[in-house]
């Protein structure tokens, strides 16, 4: 972390290259908004023979297309500000919140989806500060589930790590703790031994990695992630779709089998955010459906991660998937599978339900939940349920309504 490269001097020392005049002004102007950190190790992996196809070198060195700032961006799209109940928090999703512990990264990624931070002071909330957003996770029992996030968790030391995750262990709700880092990526030396004999303290712990290219899984990042999940750790991936690094199906299938092979689950494929400075980033979302479309049938289920949209404002993870249902009667279902093989699937001719009173609190049916708490319907489940008596979903501000009103 001492010796990450944040100058151009630097770099072009390192990598033995020599920037034109016209780089070298680029990159000033971008890192004044926008500023550089790579790390050592993840600087060896570049192609100095090949750097404007190179994915490693376009995750790491500024492009100053990051200054074009187009009408769609936005400085924090998810709105996580806004979604911040106490600090250190975003409460978006019933029953999950994120903690952000840490304002430090091992690497500036160009593509970064809290851009609007990178530069600030690169710091470590105080335990008074995560004490602050733990106690809220403490008086909000709905919450099952924390996602430690930052910058990246795996900067802070394993002794403040282990204090964050034995205050969230000892919070009775808290079913599981998880962990987003790229450290695996672009820092394996940091899982070390010490780190996972303190991580095993803390089960059920989950965590997931950022692997964006095929080229970062080397020896280094694979004894890593053998570390981890020798220490019985669920490993998850999450990608980003970026246009010149990954936007190819052929890529995309090496990347997620080579993630199996070691042990790590594709879990998302995220479409690139509204972020500003990331639209030479963004591609179309008929990308990642054609990505799907050659990964679904042709690899193993379980190596084809879950395609996303982050919604602007909020609104969480879409699933966007190809259409595999053509057609469907009363009874039947017109389906096509990978090949373009058009079957059906026929429908139970007399389905009932079991009758249902609407009265969870006493049902003697097949809602046996083990004392589990019943969650508050939303969206499109409220309509879906038996439960509820609501019928539509009516957008705020609609016109017609408020001509009602």
């Amino acid at each position: 972390m001492r010796h990450c490269v944040r100058d151009v001097g630097s770099f072009e020392r390192l990598l033995g290259i020599k920037l034109d005049q016209a780089e070298r002004d680029a990159f000033h102007q971008t890192v004044s908004r926008f500023p550089m950190s790579i790390t050592p190790y993840y600087l060896s992996l570049i192609d100095k023979d090949n750097l404007v196809n190179d994915p490693i070198f376009m995750q790491s060195f500024p492009n100053h297309q990051e200054l074009i700032i187009h009408q769609s961006d936005m400085a924090d799209p998810l709105h996580e500000d806004k979604d911040s109940p106490a600090p250190c928090v975003t409460h978006r999703y019933p029953d999950r919140v994120l903690l952000l512990v840490s304002n430090t990264c091992a690497m500036y990624c160009r593509h970064c989806t809290r851009k609007r931070r990178v530069g600030d002071l690169d710091s470590i909330p105080d335990k008074e500060t995560i004490s602050q957003g733990i106690d809220y996770i403490r008086r909000t029992p709905q919450i099952r589930d924390v996602l430690l996030s930052g910058g990246d968790p795996f900067l802070l030391s394993d002794d403040y790590l282990d204090w964050i995750l034995t205050e969230l262990r000892a919070i009775k709700h808290v079913e599981v703790i998880r962990i987003g880092t790229r450290t695996p990526v672009v820092l394996p030396q940091r899982i070390t031994d010490d780190l996972v004999t303190m991580l095993k303290k803390h089960h059920p712990l989950w965590i997931n990695t950022h692997f964006n290219h095929p080229k970062e899984l080397t020896k280094s990042s694979c004894r890593a992630l053998a570390k981890l999940a020798d220490g019985g750790i669920p490993l998850g991936n999450q990608s980003v779709l970026l246009a010149g690094v990954n936007d190819c199906p052929r890529i995309m299938r090496v990347l997620v089998q080579k993630l199996v092979a070691n042990r790590v689950r594709p879990y998302y494929l995220y479409q690139c955010d509204l972020s500003e400075g990331l639209g030479h980033f963004r591609t179309p979302v008929g990308k990642g459906i054609e990505i799907l479309e050659s990964l679904i049938g042709h690899t193993s289920g379980f190596c084809v991660p879950t395609y996303v949209i982050d919604a602007p404002g909020g609104g969480g993870k879409i699933p966007v998937m190809p259409n595999y249902l053509i057609s469907w009667s009363t009874n039947k279902v017109v389906l096509r599978n990978y090949e373009g093989v058009i079957t059906t699937y026929r429908e139970p001719d007399s389905y009932e339900q079991a009758f249902c009173d609407r009265n969870c609190a006493s049902c003697d049916l097949q809602l046996n939940l083990d004392s589990a708490n019943e969650q508050e319907l939303l969206g499109v489940e409220m309509l879906l349920s038996d439960s509820d008596e609501t019928i539509s979903l009516i957008p705020k501000g609609n016109e017609r309504y408020e001509r009602r009103n």
